[in-house]
């Protein structure tokens, strides 16, 4: 099946699970980067400048059972970046609120340049840390930049799902491991060292977003160091929206 065909079919039906364009086993890690984008959405996915996701959440302190609460509003405005050196460092802008009913239970950002809680900027260590822990999903995105490097590592499963491994090493020398299914391309699971532990996120419940073409994973699950601390619903996307910059900045100059 030509590239040209399976962009086709996605524009119209979405990213179908399609046997006859699944790679061999024998793929190198550039293939597979490749057909994971392509299946994604290619250069709509790769190149998106922006995506504001709705839905609600469950959120468990450390991991603890008895310490969970749901945010039945959960929003994330993400403006991607365009460059990439360091993957676990603050990249692009991003701002997530979670509220439940009336109560806000956090909010958090980062404006390109300083991170924020809600009652404003961070201290630097902070900031350091607070950007290691969330930020690290770009890697896949900038493969092709200078300094970045791509292996192939030993197949694995995510959940029953037949899986390509890979490790991304970024430009500052730090790595990501992705895993992508080998029978539909779907990025099911990211991990990396941070300050709180390894941690994994776990990707599930996909979903296509028409306009422009943007395959949108509807649940997303955090762990660190092995116990499950976020569980999120995203049930609707919306991409390459324009946000002002005031967005990004909480605390006293938070609207």
């Amino acid at each position: 099946m030509t590239r040209l065909l399976v962009a086709l079919l996605l524009l119209v039906e979405g990213p179908l699970v399609l046997a006859q364009g699944a790679l061999p086993e024998s793929a190198d890690a550039r293939q597979i980067v490749d057909w994971a984008v392509e299946r994604a959405g290619g250069e709509a996915w790769l190149h998106a400048t922006s995506n504001r996701m709705e839905g609600w959440a469950v959120l468990c302190r450390q991991g603890r059972a008895g310490q969970c609460v749901r945010a039945d509003r959960y929003v994330m405005h993400r403006q991607y970046p365009r460059d990439v050196t360091a993957a676990h460092s603050g990249t692009g802008k991003f701002r997530l609120d979670a509220e439940a009913g009336d109560r806000v239970l956090f909010r958090a950002s980062f404006d390109g340049t300083r991170s924020y809680d809600a009652k404003g900027p961070l201290p630097p260590q902070d900031a350091r840390n607070a950007e290691a822990n969330a930020f690290g999903f770009s890697a896949i995105r900038f493969t092709n930049a200078a300094g970045f490097t791509l292996e192939r590592l030993v197949d694995d499963e995510v959940e029953g799902h037949p899986c390509f491994t890979l490790r991304v090493v970024d430009a500052a020398g730090s790595a990501t491991v992705f895993w992508i299914d080998s029978e539909s391309a779907y990025i099911r699971k990211a991990a990396w060292d941070t300050p709180k532990g390894w941690h994994e996120r776990v990707y599930s419940d996909f979903y296509w977003v028409a306009n422009p073409g943007f395959l949108q994973p509807g649940r997303v699950r955090l762990y660190y160091a092995g116990a499950k601390e976020v569980d999120i619903h995203w049930t609707s996307a919306t991409l390459n929206e324009t946000f002002d910059d005031a967005l990004f900045m909480l605390g006293e100059v938070d609207d």
